[in-house]
């Protein structure tokens, strides 16, 4: 069978040769479609459902009126899809939905009435239905998004609404006040006018002034000559006195008198010119000699300042030098006192040294209290229990917000069994680097949180091991002041500020003791050790120089003559300061708590108080306290920046608790 013999002729109601009789079966089995009235159709062709293998020829061309007529199957559907969409309500709710449903319907008629292509429309449909129901899924999801953009664009919008109306209302103070300074600057021009007017006018009446008391002095003068003249020349000679008047014109004298007070005006005039511009100058002789006295005096510090660089340098390598050499020096004497003599050794039992046991047992003092009154064999008992006592290991706190930043960590972690040395070098250590990071930084880190820094830094995994460790040491080392004031400030007790005060206290003694030592020998008379110390603290009184003059000179076991003040800044072996350091830091903790009472006194029956009344209280009790310590006295009273300081008022106890754990000193005499 050929190509040509294959295809379906078109949908048309004439006649073909040897197809009428699959034709009419085709009209028996066609099927019945109801309207939207309700009626019943006729019969509809579904030819070439039924076509089979018989040749199905062209069929001949029938002429109408100028067009081919439609399958009256097309038209059916075509007139009942026409009815169904003039019945919708065009303005009814999902118009688009029921209009689609109609479709899907007609399409089903055609699809069972086309029983041959029916399996490939079926599919077709399936798909498009597959796709819409896809579509509709996706259209369902996206309708809250569309309703959440709208409201995220609308408080986009308010948003943007309130920033121009704030910048609006910025602009319009900033523009007032513009225009605030700019009257002031035109007030203030304004005034400078009128002075110099005033200043114009009084120098013309000075010079006008001046003139006439200067007339008259010359007036004086010269009626005083003549009547000098007339007295002298009465006894004389007539040839004489016409000689006289010869040789002294008057006209010429009047004449030159003139020219001499002219003159004198303009010399006076060009003298009060000099001296209104060059007042304020200094001679350039005295500038040349305080600029070569600055230089010389400024040579003099930098070398002084680079000599006390190499003193310091090699004065802390021999202090490690003989903390390293004391334990073997002190073994060896010990040593020599046991084995001195063999009669001796015979006899007599060596002693150990209990005092080296300090640190395992917390301290001297827990040392002390723990082998007092006890015998060598109960002290050794003693050390035993209280090294099986101690932890090999420590349990981590955890990570939650209510532990410290730098014992934040789990598990088990291994106790180091610190010395107290160790302690004292890594606290003087994290000092040194945290007063650098402040010097560079204006917003310093806290302790905790540079203590935490500093130990990952340096120890890295070990980190919480040293961690653990150095707190257990501190714990067991309270007695000791630089250990006790690190823990105070690492625990909020106490504000940084004491260190650094304590610190700046004991340089600036160390540079006024310099300087005083004229004879760069590293000693001072009395008198003159007693002088540096009042140019040093000039609000202590003379008692308290005097017991500071008794505690160096006990402390250096002096003969009265010279005090040999850089020993007085040597350290222990603990790193500790000696009596004459700490005596001064004591008596500076003293004065500022007595600081502290004074204002306590005038802020007294004021239930709070805000940064005005505790400013006025500050300048009543101190008026030498510049500007600027007292912002941040303020800042620290009310915990906040020094150029954030507002009008804000807390409870006068809360600001006295503030201010007496911080480095608030009097500034000036009461």
């Amino acid at each position: 069978m050929s190509l040509k013999e294959l295809q379906l002729p078109p949908l048309l109601h004439s006649e073909s040769r040897g197809s009428h009789r699959h034709i009419n079966n085709g009209i028996s089995r066609s099927k019945l479609i109801k309207n939207n009235a309700g009626e019943i159709s006729v019969n509809l062709s579904s030819w070439p459902a039924e076509v089979t293998n018989q040749t199905v020829s062209k069929p001949r061309e029938i002429k109408h009126q100028g067009s081919l007529t439609k399958p009256r199957f097309l038209e059916q559907l075509e007139s009942h899809l026409k009815r169904e969409l003039e019945a919708l309500d065009a303005h009814g709710g999902k118009v688009q939905e029921l209009r689609l449903q109609i479709f899907q319907e007609v399409f089903g008629y055609l699809i069972e009435e086309f029983k041959t292509y029916k399996p490939l429309l079926s599919v077709i449909k399936n798909e498009y239905d597959l796709t819409l129901a896809h579509l509709r899924e996706q259209m369902r999801d996206l309708l809250p998004l569309r309703a959440k953009l709208v409201l995220v664009s609308e408080q986009c919008e308010k948003r943007i609404l309130d920033q121009r109306v704030q910048e609006r209302n910025e602009m319009r103070a900033l523009k007032q006040e513009c225009q605030r300074l700019q009257c002031v600057i035109e007030s203030m021009r304004g005034q400078q006018t009128t002075l110099q007017i005033q200043v114009d006018h009084l120098k013309k009446e000075l010079a006008t002034q001046y003139q006439l008391y200067r007339d008259e002095r010359d007036a004086r003068k010269l009626l005083i000559t003549r009547i000098s003249t007339m007295h002298s020349t009465q006894d004389t000679e007539h040839d004489d006195y016409n000689g006289e008047d010869e040789s002294e014109d008057p006209v010429v004298v009047h004449m030159a008198l003139q020219v001499c007070r002219e003159d004198l005006t303009k010399v006076q005039v060009e003298l009060n010119r000099l001296q209104a511009e060059y007042s304020d100058v200094v001679p350039r002789r005295d500038w040349d000699n305080l600029n070569h006295m600055h230089e010389e005096t400024f040579k003099k510090l930098k070398t002084l300042q680079t000599d006390f660089d190499k003193l310091k340098s090699e004065y802390d390598t021999l202090l490690e030098v003989h903390r390293q050499v004391a334990p073997a020096v002190l073994h060896s004497n010990q040593s020599v006192q046991q084995h001195g003599s063999d009669d001796k050794h015979i006899v007599t039992t060596p002693r150990p040294n209990w005092e080296q046991c300090s640190d395992i047992l917390g301290g001297s003092e827990r040392c002390k209290e723990l082998f007092e009154g006890q015998s060598s064999q109960k002290r050794l008992e003693i050390l035993l229990q209280q090294m099986n006592g101690q932890n090999e290991f420590f349990t981590g706190l955890g990570t939650s917000s209510d532990v410290p930043i730098y014992l934040q960590y789990e598990g088990k972690l291994k106790n180091l069994k610190l010395k107290k040395t160790d302690v004292v070098r890594v606290i003087k250590d994290i000092w040194r680097e945290k007063t650098a990071e402040n010097e560079k930084n204006d917003d310093p880190r806290d302790l905790q949180v540079f203590l935490h820094s500093y130990l990952v830094e340096h120890y890295k995994d070990k980190a919480g091991e040293w961690a653990y460790s150095l707190m257990e040491t501190i714990q067991n080392n309270l007695e000791d002041d630089l250990i006790c004031l690190f823990n105070d400030v690492l625990t909020g007790k106490v504000d940084e500020s004491i260190y650094h005060g304590q610190t700046q206290l004991l340089s600036h003694l160390l540079k006024v003791l310099i300087q005083s030592d004229t004879t760069q020998c590293g000693s001072l008379t009395v008198l003159e050790f007693c002088e540096a110390l009042k140019k040093a603290f000039p609000l202590k009184s003379d008692q308290d120089i005097e017991e500071l003059l008794t505690v160096a000179q006990t402390e250096l076991r002096s003969n009265g003559v010279r005090v040999a003040y850089q020993t007085l800044y040597t350290e222990d072996t603990d790193g500790k300061h000696k009596e004459f350091l700490s005596l001064v830091k004591k008596q500076a903790t003293a004065e500022r708590l007595q600081y502290i009472s004074e204002l306590r006194v005038q802020l007294e029956g004021k239930g709070q108080v805000d940064a005005e009344h505790l400013r006025a209280a500050f300048q009543t009790i101190d008026p030498s306290l510049d500007s600027e310590t007292l912002d941040w006295n303020l800042s620290v009273a009310f915990q906040t920046k020094e150029c954030e300081i507002q009008a804000q008022a807390l409870s006068t106890e809360a600001v006295i608790q503030r201010l007496s754990v911080a480095n608030v000193k009097r500034a000036g005499p009461k």
